[in-house]
């Protein structure tokens, strides 16, 4: 056995014990005849010493010893005479007695440490040593703990954990799929799975009325911080439900991982709000709810009065910055660069100052009255201090997400995003379809198996883009961190939704064909859920990406570089799938 203890568990009590410890060389430092090693292993940390009067070829040994050498230490457990605070060992040492190196190590090529010196491309081609690093350690400990959690949460609710095939069929709608050629039927191709919807709903179909499952899924789309090539969902459905009898269980669930991994009690009802109202107010279906600024539309206020600006606009809105009358000039011009950048794209900003008098002062003063401004004033419910901004534009939908830009801008400028605060939201009565332009067609918000809602079905066939579905989202701090809808059971309506979304009968057959075939042998009304794990564990852990709580991520460009990965096949694999690669379009 090469240990008997691990760093980071023993304690003072345990003074005069001989204990055996293995781990890596954290750091070495000599003072006079003695030589400390500080040895760390997933654990913690727990100082060595090696002392020359003792034993001085040991002594030799340990000073030469490197960074991250792996080795085993036997000893005895002594008071520290130094003691550390802000180590959970740093009120002993083991004065050691042997030391045996099992591995030596070459220099890493960043510092093992809690704030490395590493960027990020160097840290990811190297993993395996980041990993090393507490912080990292820690998402994955977090992590682990939130997959436990949530397994015994639903199997306390009487949930099976059923596993679902990686290679399955690709489907047309939603992002794009990954796709694998299948050798033993040469010029057909698996997918992995963007998620396991059609399964889960064959699972209800089976009568397996509540089923779950922590599962990888694969969506070949553009990145960013909360976005990987793969990622892992918990996966749930149940049958015999109504939209209600999810959002209590699963809102249930979260206010269990609160409890169970924050240690934060959560009492009151989350907050809902319907899709239009969140567009409305917010200009986003995932509002972060941890401050104000909820919008006001400025039509009847500001439009009318000269300022052609607004006066030609299809929409008007402000939001109220409270406090914030004190920005200067620089900071105001550094706000109007911000809401012209190109991934926001908005023409310019106009803002008012409600000055300690009462009186407003805007960067349109030539433009409007005193009277008018006390008038945009009271409509943005502004006291002295206050800092009102306002945008406009000639879409209101674009015109409100660029608000929002600016909305969560200010939020991060003013300290009310903080990442301790938790504001949980449902949004609720997504719309069923959007418009695409590049296929010139109505697409699914969600999926096509999601259920109208039971009011909306009629305009299906004389409005389909107004109908609602039955769907909701749960979203914290402005991040949605799971989502469901309730689904559609019967064959004919699934046809019918198939037809809205373009397919004819044979391709909706040919793509879907059996799923509406068991929904022919008595399918029950049935919906579900899917929580993004990675995003409910770098919200706990504070994590401003995915990619920190993932073992072995992906970088921006979906590459593995620590795999290099993807990579090039040999013609011989080539050869053994029937594949050709043709040269990439310029």
């Amino acid at each position: 056995m090469f240990r008997t203890n691990t760093c980071g568990e023993l304690r003072l009590a345990d003074a005069g014990k001989q204990t055996t410890l293995a781990g890596w060389v954290q750091r070495v430092r000599k003072m006079g005849g003695m030589t400390f090693l500080d040895l760390r292993d997933r654990y913690g940390i727990t100082q060595i010493v090696f002392d020359n009067e003792r034993n001085s070829a040991l002594n030799d040994a340990a000073n030469h010893l490197g960074r991250e050498f792996v080795v085993q230490v036997k000893g005895t457990v002594a008071e520290r005479t130094s003691k550390n605070p802000n180590m959970p060992t740093g009120d002993i040492e083991i004065i050691a007695d042997e030391l045996r190196i099992l591995n030596s190590s070459e220099v890493p090529p960043f510092t093992i440490e809690d704030e490395s010196d590493g960027g990020d491309d160097i840290r990811m081609r190297y993993r395996y040593l980041d990993l090393r690093r507490t912080p990292v350690r820690r998402n994955l400990e977090l992590r682990h703990r939130m997959t436990m959690a949530v397994r015994k949460y639903l199997d306390s609710k009487g949930f099976l954990e059923i596993e679902t095939p990686m290679l399955v069929g690709s489907t047309p709608e939603g992002a794009r799929d990954f796709v694998v050629p299948s050798r033993m039927n040469p010029g057909q191709f698996y997918a992995l799975p963007q998620s396991p919807q059609t399964l889960k709903q064959l699972l209800m179909v089976s009568g397996m009325d509540r089923y779950f499952q922590i599962v990888k899924c694969f969506r070949d789309e553009d990145l960013r911080a909360d976005r990987q090539p793969e990622f892992t969902q918990i996966d749930c459905e149940m049958s015999f439900v109504e939209q209600n009898d999810i959002i209590e269980l699963f809102e249930g669930m979260a206010k269990y991982l609160f409890k169970e991994i924050r240690g934060i009690e959560l009492t009151e009802p989350f907050l809902r709000m319907t899709w239009a109202d969140a567009m409305k107010y917010y200009g986003s279906d995932k509002p972060d709810m941890r401050f104000g600024m909820r919008f006001v539309e400025l039509m009847d206020v500001l439009k009318g009065h000269g300022f052609s600006v607004f006066d030609n606009a299809a929409y008007i809105g402000g939001i109220n910055a409270k406090g914030a009358a004190h920005y200067t000039r620089k900071q105001l011009d550094q706000l109007t660069e911000f809401v012209k950048r190109s991934q926001i794209g908005a023409k310019g900003l106009v803002y008012a100052r409600v000055e300690e008098n009462g009186n407003v002062k805007s960067s349109v003063d030539k433009f409007y009255s005193q009277e008018v401004l006390q008038e945009l004033r009271k409509a943005m419910d502004a006291e002295p201090g206050d800092l009102i901004l306002i945008m406009s534009g000639d879409d209101a939908m674009r015109t409100r997400k660029q608000l929002c830009e600016l909305r969560l801008e200010m939020g991060r400028q003013l300290g009310l995003r903080d990442k301790d605060k938790f504001a949980c939201l449902w949004v609720v009565d997504f719309p069923m379809f959007e418009w695409s332009d590049e296929e010139q067609r109505l697409m699914a918000m969600h999926h096509p198996f999601t259920h109208p809602k039971d009011e909306d079905i009629p305009m299906l066939d004389t409005d389909p883009a107004a109908v609602r579905a039955d769907a909701y989202d749960m979203v914290i701090n402005g991040v949605e961190v799971g989502g469901g809808s309730i689904r559609i059971h019967d064959s004919e309506l699934q046809a019918k939704m198939f037809e809205i979304l373009g397919f004819t009968p044979e391709k909706a057959q040919e793509q879907f064909g059996f799923l509406m075939n068991a929904f022919k042998f008595g399918a029950p009304p049935h919906g579900g859920l899917a929580y993004g794990l990675d995003r409910w564990v770098s919200l706990f852990a504070g994590l401003d990406s995915i990619r920190d709580c993932i073992a072995f991520p992906k970088n921006n460009s979906g590459r593995d570089v620590m795999l290099d990965a993807p990579a090039a096949l040999d013609q011989k694999q080539l050869d053994e799938l029937n594949l050709a690669v043709l040269e990439p379009k310029k």
